[in-house]
């Protein structure tokens, strides 16, 4: 069985929706960042971690990879053409989505006090919502990111727009990516690991 260590609030989610979708059993061990537990499994601090045997695998898109490759699901074999667009997407939602939501929460509550620039918040929302409009015109027809099949870069830009409600950055009230975004909280397995981040918080 996996076991996923790392608060449940956090790019755990990820983990946890992934194997939700896999239908996949697992073992969630709540720790805080830069905890002592996670100290020992990843020396930067970071979560999620996975424990997959002796293995411990850290970073969530590697370890959505990972496991999304094993199982042979949510993604197209590697040195696809296929594979090469999905890891475009996937890459798009860590740096223009995910960069600006981290960078905005480092300069929030993530970095020490005296390492945090405020001002630098807004730059991050305007940067969120440029990506946005990219995505936008990136999505086609959907109803994913890679057409009629749902993959792990639906994961990863799914689990940003829920990280933008919490930061307060403005999403579609309407129009394309909210339908695409309703769409990936409707799935089943989303609703599933988000009960499992309320029992678990």
């Amino acid at each position: 069985m996996y076991k996923i260590v790392g608060s449940p609030r956090t790019r755990v989610m990820r983990i946890i929706w992934l194997l939700e979708e896999l239908g996949l059993p697992y073992e969630l061990e709540p720790a805080a960042p830069r905890s002592e537990r996670i100290l020992s499994l990843n020396p930067n601090g970071k979560v999620p971690v996975l424990l997959d045997g002796d293995a411990v695998l850290t970073d969530s898109v590697a370890i959505c990879t990972y496991l999304a490759d094993k199982h042979g699901q949510f993604t197209f074999p590697a040195g696809t053409i296929e594979r090469a667009k999905q890891d475009s997407f996937t890459q798009f939602g860590v740096d223009e989505l995910e960069g600006a939501l981290w960078t905005s929460a480092k300069n929030t509550f993530a970095n020490p006090e005296g390492h945090r620039v405020k001002e630098v918040k807004t730059v991050c929302a305007w940067e969120f919502a440029q990506g946005l409009k990219v995505l936008e015109t990136r999505l086609g027809d959907g109803p994913y990111v890679m057409g009629e099949a749902f993959t792990i870069a639906d994961i990863i830009i799914g689990h940003c727009s829920g990280w933008a409600v919490v930061t307060k950055f403005d999403l579609p009230s309407e129009g394309p990516l909210y339908e695409y975004f309703k769409r990936l909280r409707e799935r089943p397995a989303f609703q599933a690991m988000m009960e499992k981040v309320k029992t678990a918080a």
